[in-house]
């Protein structure tokens, strides 16, 4: 149940159910890929084709299988549509989908005939490796604010992306990161023809996508696939203690060993009575997806060790990196936790199950009279432990090997993705700088003159480091390189300690 819960929180953030189409009217074009045409749409200055397949539908005796190449077409397919959702439960705004056939990729970018190839910028969506979809998020005002082709990606999910189980060998727990190297692969192919530079490819995503993006990083077979990484609030050294990213969730981290989600697949093939995975291939979707399987595995021909690991020992790739969180990262999944609003004696009993002895220690750093309410205090204290002072270890693990720029979203006045529930406010909140880099599901949020005067400086910011690796331009505030990190907020833009800023010299300490 624990692993349920946790499931519905992380889904909050992919907005699954506003889905909508990015292009819905425009004069149709034709591109043809490496397996056929597809025709797209223009309209509004931006040209957009949807539900194209970037790999074979890995359905049947694909299911749990690396991705294949689709087979080819002849005719034109209309690509005026995102494909279908991968298979996921429902979820906090996400739709729930019952359809395995569902590798397709999205590309977005302007219209207007470039002199040369455009930067490529692919997309991974968060939603805790259970939920969302790429088409989730119109990046239009990224595409043509930044002139840049941008592809957003459907990886599986869930049971069907990273179950494990001894007879799968070293591909057990890695088949949604196989997917998003196959949509790289994909890009390899075809960005020139939709006007794409493929020497100059950005992977970036938050959340989960920013996890899986930790995880391509630092893996053998995604070398050369892309020359650049953003990473958006999932720091490569993320870790949580008991019960602090939701009530019932043991201490962890995103990534698992192998050896455990193999025994985990085991336990669930054996209470599901198949013996085998072809037994568990025949069994329907709606059989499976509830299952709390969705824990990238490490240990993998995919993914050799733990990304934290290889950060450490300099095993990943030496492109430029620009990663950061928001201010208040821990807000929104406190806001989530049942029982509000908090009682001091529920704020101190869950800092007893996170941190044994040492509460009264945690306890005393973030009183709740100094945080505005227990609630506040906890996730305040959350936010430092598992979000700020994680990312102040990656920032310095990569800048140590290569050119490395940190940031912080700091707008505490930035749209709200969820209401506050009593006594807490949700401050620049996990996920809450998405509405400035996109439309989720295709809604714009609404913004203040000055927040959009940050939304277009941060817009310049990414296409910029997607461009040359370097996020400054000659009107925007200078950025520095680590060990200095960057804070992000309406007419605040300027040098931050995080360290500072997250209380990482207590963390450390305790």
């Amino acid at each position: 149940m624990s692993k349920r819960l946790l499931t519905l929180v992380l889904s909050a953030v992919t907005f699954g159910a506003l889905t909508t189409s990015v292009a819905e009217a425009g004069e149709s074009l034709v591109v043809r890929t490496d397996s056929g045409p597809v025709r797209g749409v223009s309209t509004g200055g931006y040209r957009s084709f949807q539900g194209i397949p970037f790999a074979a539908p890995p359905v049947g005796e694909l299911r749990w299988t690396p991705p294949r190449r689709p087979e080819p077409w002849t005719d034109v397919r209309d690509a005026s549509k995102p494909g279908p959702r991968c298979a996921q439960g429902p979820g906090l705004g996400s739709a729930p989908s019952d359809n395995e056939d569902c590798l397709y990729l999205n590309v977005i970018g302007p219209a207007k005939p470039a002199h040369r190839p455009r930067p490529v910028m692919v997309w991974v969506h968060g939603g805790g490796f259970t939920s969302g979809a790429g088409s989730d998020y119109d990046f239009k005002r990224l595409a043509l604010g930044g002139d840049v082709i941008v592809v957003t990606v459907n990886y599986r999910l869930g049971v069907f992306g990273f179950f494990g189980h001894p007879e799968l060998g070293r591909d057990s727990g890695s088949f949604g990161l196989q997917d998003q190297q196959a949509a790289l692969r994909w890009v390899q192919r075809n960005a020139r023809a939709f006007g794409g530079d493929p020497r100059n490819v950005t992977l970036f995503g938050e959340s989960a996508g920013a996890m899986s993006t930790c995880a391509q990083l630092t893996s053998p077979s995604a070398a050369g696939l892309f020359q650049r990484a953003i990473i958006q609030s999932g720091p490569c050294t993320l870790t949580w203690p008991d019960g602090g990213f939701f009530p019932g969730v043991p201490a962890g981290s995103p990534y698992t060993p192998r050896a455990e989600v193999e025994a985990m697949g085991a336990g669930a093939a054996a209470k599901l009575g198949c013996p085998d995975v072809a037994c568990l291939r025949r069994l329907q979707v709606k059989d499976l997806v509830d299952l709390p399987l969705a824990s990238p595995a490490f240990g993998t021909g995919l993914l050799p060790e733990h990304p934290a690991t290889a950060l450490e020992k300099g095993r990943f790739a030496r492109v430029p990196v620009l990663t950061g969180v928001t201010r208040d990262e821990a807000r929104l999944f406190v806001a989530l936790y049942p029982g509000h609003p908090f009682s001091e004696e529920h704020y101190q009993e869950l800092l007893r199950t996170a941190f044994g002895d040492k509460a009264p220690l945690v306890a005393a750093q973030y009183p709740s009279a100094k945080h505005g309410s227990p609630a506040m205090a906890f996730a305040d204290a959350m936010t430092d432990r598992i979000w700020g002072c994680p990312q102040v270890g990656t920032e310095r693990l990569l800048g140590a090997r290569t050119r490395t720029f940190g940031y912080e979203f700091a707008d505490r006045n930035a749209p709200a993705l969820i209401p506050a529930p009593p006594g807490m406010r949700l401050g620049a909140s996990h996920g809450s700088e998405l509405a400035y880099l996109s439309e989720l599901g295709g809604v714009p949020a609404e913004l203040s003159p000055a927040q959009k005067v940050l939304a277009a400086q941060m817009i310049q910011y990414w296409t910029r480091f997607a461009r040359t690796g370097n996020p400054n331009g000659a009107e925007l505030p200078k950025w520095h390189p680590t060990p200095k990190s960057q804070s992000l907020a309406p007419g605040e833009i300027g040098p931050v300690d995080l360290a500072a800023v997250h209380n990482c010299g207590f963390w450390a300490g305790l």
